[in-house]
C-alpha cells in the first residue's frame, strides 16, 4: 500500500537516477553535492544505517565541528583536488569526483549479511580498493587492520544470526512454526513460502515453494520468531556492519548491534521453548489447534501486491510476470 512503500519509493524509483537527486533541483551547485548531508535523505535507517554510523563515527564528528569552517573543508574545490581535515560520504564512495559510487564501494556480500569467507581471492580488488582509500590520511596498515576488525565482527555476528535461524528452522520443521506457510497469505510476490527459506537454501515441501525457490523476508503476517530472525539480521546485523565500516564501534556493540543480536537471540530461544511447551500441553489436553482466518486473509492483506497476482494470475507469481531480468528494478 502507498502509506506503507512511500518511504521506499522516494528513493527507489528515478531519484536513484536523477542527478538533482545529489545537486537539487534549484540550485545545481557542485558545492553543495560534495556535503555529506546530501547523502542522509536516503541513507539512513535500520537496514541502511549509513548516516548514523558516519555521523556518530570519529570522522562524521570531524566533520560536524570543522564543516563552517573553509579552511577545513573547501566545498568550492572539486573532489580531486579536496584536502579535508576529515573525509566525508564523497571523498571515500566518490573518489576523485567519479559518478560511478558502485566502483569505489567497499560495500560486498549483502551489506555484510552474508556468511562468507571475506580473505577469499574473490574480495581481493575491493579489500585493495578499502585500503588505498584509507591510505591517503592513514597508513596501509592501519587501514587492513580496520578492516579485518570489521570482518571479525561480521563473522561473529554471522555466528549468532545461525543459530537464531536454526532455532527457527528447527520448530518449523518439527511443525510448530505457527502460522505454517500453506495458511498464510501470500507474499508479496505471490508465492506460498517459509519466509526464511532465503536464497534457496532448503528444499522440500516443508519449507514451500519448489525447488530453488526463495522465500521474502517478511515484516507482517509472520510468526513472532520469523520476525525476530528478520530483524537479526537486517537490522542488527547492518548496524554491525555499517559501524565498523564507519568507525561507528557504538553502534556495531551497544546501539542494538551486537547487544542487539544478542537480545534477539534470547528471544528466538524463549519463543521456541514457549512453543514446544505449548504444543506438548496441547497434545496431552487433546487440543487438535487450528490456524486462525486472519492469518489467511483480511482488510490490510488485499492491499498486498501478492494477495492482487493470486486473485488476478492464478498460478502465477510477480516473478513469472516481469517481462525481462531487471524489470522490478525500475517498475
Amino acid at each position: 500500500p502507498p502509506g506503507d512503500t512511500a518511504g521506499c519509493t522516494f528513493c527507489h524509483t528515478s531519484p536513484e537516477e536523477r542527478c538533482s537527486t545529489c545537486h537539487q533541483r534549484h540550485q545545481f551547485n557542485p558545492a553543495v553535492a560534495r556535503k555529506s548531508e546530501q547523502c542522509k535523505t536516503c541513507h539512513w535507517g535500520k537496514d541502511h544505517r549509513d548516516w548514523e554510523a558516519y555521523d556518530i563515527s570519529i570522522h562524521g564528528t570531524v566533520y560536524q565541528v570543522n564543516k563552517w569552517d573553509p579552511t577545513q573543508f573547501d566545498m568550492s574545490k572539486k573532489l580531486a583536488d579536496a584536502d579535508y581535515v576529515g573525509p566525508t560520504c564523497q571523498y571515500c564512495h566518490m573518489r576523485g569526483g567519479h559518478h560511478n559510487v558502485q566502483r569505489l564501494s567497499t560495500v560486498y556480500t549483502g551489506m555484510g549479511m552474508s556468511n562468507a569467507d571475506r580473505g577469499a581471492p574473490l574480495w581481493k580488488e575491493k579489500r585493495d580498493t578499502w585500503v588505498s582509500v584509507c591510505d591517503d590520511c592513514h597508513s596501509p596498515r592501519f587501514a587492513r587492520e580496520n578492516l579485518q576488525a570489521m570482518d571479525e565482527a561480521c563473522k561473529d555476528a554471522g555466528l549468532k544470526y545461525t543459530e537464531t535461524f536454526k532455532v527457527a528452522e528447527n520448530l518449523m520443521l518439527d511443525g510448530m512454526g505457527e502460522p505454517m506457510p500453506k495458511d498464510l497469505a501470500p507474499d508479496w510476490s505471490g508465492q506460498h513460502i517459509w519466509s526464511l527459506k532465503i536464497g534457496a537454501y532448503h528444499e522440500g515441501d516443508k519449507y514451500g515453494g519448489k525447488k530453488g525457490e526463495s522465500g521474502e523476508f517478511r515484516m507482517s503476517n509472520c510468526s513472532d520468531i520469523e520476525r525476530v530472525c528478520f530483524e537479526s539480521v537486517g537490522y542488527w546485523m547492518t548496524y554491525i556492519f555499517k559501524g565498523m565500516a564507519h568507525g561507528s564501534w557504538n553502534d556495531a556493540t551497544y546501539c542494538d548491534g551486537s547487544f542487539g543480536m544478542d537480545r534477539w537471540l534470547v528471544k528466538a530461544k524463549a519463543a521456541s521453548e514457549q512453543a514446544r511447551r505449548f504444543t506438548a500441553l496441547e497434545k496431552k489436553a487433546g487440543i487438535n489447534w487450528v490456524p486462525a482466518e486472519f492469518w489467511r486473509k483480511g482488510d490490510y492483506l488485499d492491499q498486498l501486491s501478492g494477495m492482487k497476482i493470486v486473485k488476478e494470475f492464478p498460478g502465477k507469481t510477480i516473478f513469472d510476470l516481469c517481462p525481462e531480468p531487471g524489470w522490478l528494478d525500475t517498475h
